[in-house]
């Protein structure tokens, strides 16, 4: 559907079911994982499975989908030697989706996934020296934006917004392109309750990432990659500073570069309730991140079913 519909939608208080993981999936399916560039250099070649991918989530009840582009603007490809394929990978990610979306048997809207990540190795943080300026960054993100846009995206997703710096910079990046722009905050909690921006060299009140949301330019703000057990606080304090749309799509698991660790995965029947209790707090956006499955959205479907014939 275009995303006017879509935005009717969400503006009439309808629940809409967002994919699941898209990285953490292909490598759950054989897909070797890049050791500088996680899932960002799968697109080129493995077109098949990751449009297998989209359409086993939109069969289960996706609304959205998200192409697998969170790992792929230049300040990171260049680093697993791909700098010069930035536009073929990241055209070839959406065109993935936009195959699956147009089998699909229903209404979907595809999304570009738009991180500020620059580098994702943990045990190999590159030295001052050798980290991309500010200047580069920017622009990286600016290139990925303009590049989704043309490819076809109907939307961009910013995914993992928990940076003091860069997240400015990727918000400009999406907003400049024109598109949609939904806003998917990360957050930790402290040590002493509070919670934080995910951000992890210093402790930063999650309220410091929502005051860079713009009064105007974004449809929707939610909290994404975080545990199912703090959503909900995030979202309480999104709703006091945004009152769109909100959106919850946990994860589930934990990563250790290049690869997704599957342990003490939540359960579908356990995320079904946090989901039901999301939506009574607004949640209109509902669905997964890293490490949860297409099982996982069929029960974001049926708790949005069971919540509407509540109504």
């Amino acid at each position: 559907m275009p995303y006017a519909g879509l935005k009717k939608r969400l503006d009439g208080g309808d629940i809409v079911i967002l994919d699941g993981a898209t990285g953490t999936e292909l490598q759950r399916r054989g897909i070797a994982m890049d050791p500088s560039a996680w899932c960002g250099v799968a697109s080129l070649a493995n077109q098949a499975v990751l449009t297998q991918i989209h359409s086993d989530y939109i069969a289960a009840g996706a609304e959205v989908v998200t192409a697998n582009t969170f790992a792929s603007s230049r300040v990171v490809l260049q680093q697993a030697g791909y700098g010069d394929k930035v536009a073929e990978i990241n055209r070839a990610a959406v065109e993935a989706a936009l195959r699956a979306r147009d089998a699909a048997d229903h209404d979907v809207v595809v999304a570009g996934s738009l991180s500020h990540m620059v580098y994702l190795a943990s045990d190999q943080v590159p030295k001052a020296a050798e980290m991309p300026s500010e200047a580069e960054v920017a622009e990286s993100f600016r290139e990925l934006a303009g590049i989704l846009k043309d490819a076809g995206a109907e939307l961009l997703l910013l995914e993992m917004m928990y940076h003091p710096t860069r997240t400015p910079m990727a918000l400009a990046a999406a907003l400049a392109t024109g598109l949609p722009v939904w806003f998917g905050l990360s957050a930790r909690p402290g040590a002493d309750g509070r919670l934080l921006s995910y951000y992890s060299e210093a402790d930063i009140a999650l309220t410091t990432i929502l005051d860079m949301i713009p009064a105007r330019g974004v449809d929707a703000v939610g909290c994404m990659h975080s545990g199912a057990e703090i959503t909900g606080a995030a979202l309480a304090q999104i709703r006091k500073r945004f009152r769109g749309p909100l959106m919850a799509y946990p994860d589930s698991g934990y990563f250790e570069m290049p690869q997704w660790h599957f342990h003490d995965v939540i359960t579908p029947a356990r995320l079904e309730r946090f989901y039901a209790d999301w939506m009574e707090e607004g949640a209109q956006i509902i669905g997964g991140c890293c490490g949860l499955t297409v099982e996982h959205i069929r029960a974001a479907v049926s708790a949005r079913d069971h919540y509407q014939d509540a109504l």
